[in-house]
């Protein structure tokens, strides 16, 4: 984010997560007008970690410091703390590329409009062909987007599978 500054994004959470919705706006509403400021600064204290164990000390360290004050908040971040920051225990340099579900809920929309615009589907294998080519398609585009998403060239140091290769060049 050059030029501008660094914000906790507002999809911080993945759906379906023990902390969906705990979001940095939702958080904020907890602190009250006069406090929103200093909370929001504190927490962006915790990102701005270099490791994953850091980050959850001054996660922890926020949400105690802020407990006599926002009691409801701090119950909150206590909760929240394994979501929040379980892109904190990937590689640094894909720490930004994971940090938000915005890539998902924008495949999630055009899967949702491509659905729509067929209305009403013959069955399930119909679906399943439709979401299927939309998937391959956007994987398509990340693929030759390198500097925007996560290459094979990095991810796979990650893999506990030995026979994880990169596939040989075409001569």
């Amino acid at each position: 984010m050059k030029g501008s500054r660094r914000r906790w994004p507002r999809c911080c959470t993945p759906p379906g997560s023990a902390a969906a919705g705990t979001s940095c706006g939702n958080v904020l509403a907890h602190a009250g007008k006069q406090g929103r400021r200093v909370v929001a600064a504190f927490i962006v204290t915790a990102f701005a970690q270099e490791d994953a164990e850091t980050a959850r000390s001054q996660w922890r360290q926020v949400a105690d410091q802020i407990r006599p004050k926002v009691a409801k908040l701090a119950a909150l971040m206590d909760e929240a703390e394994t979501d929040v920051l379980a892109f904190m225990s990937f590689p640094k340099d894909h720490r930004p590329k994971i940090h938000s579900t915005n890539p998902l809920e924008r495949l999630n929309g055009e899967i949702k409009r491509r659905t729509e615009v067929v209305g009403i589907f013959p069955n399930e294998q119909a679906i399943i062909r439709l979401v299927g080519a939309i998937l391959l398609e956007q994987n398509d585009e990340w693929a030759v987007q390198r500097a925007r998403y996560m290459t094979l060239e990095t991810i796979a140091p990650l893999s506990d599978d030995p026979f994880v290769k990169l596939p040989a060049a075409a001569a």
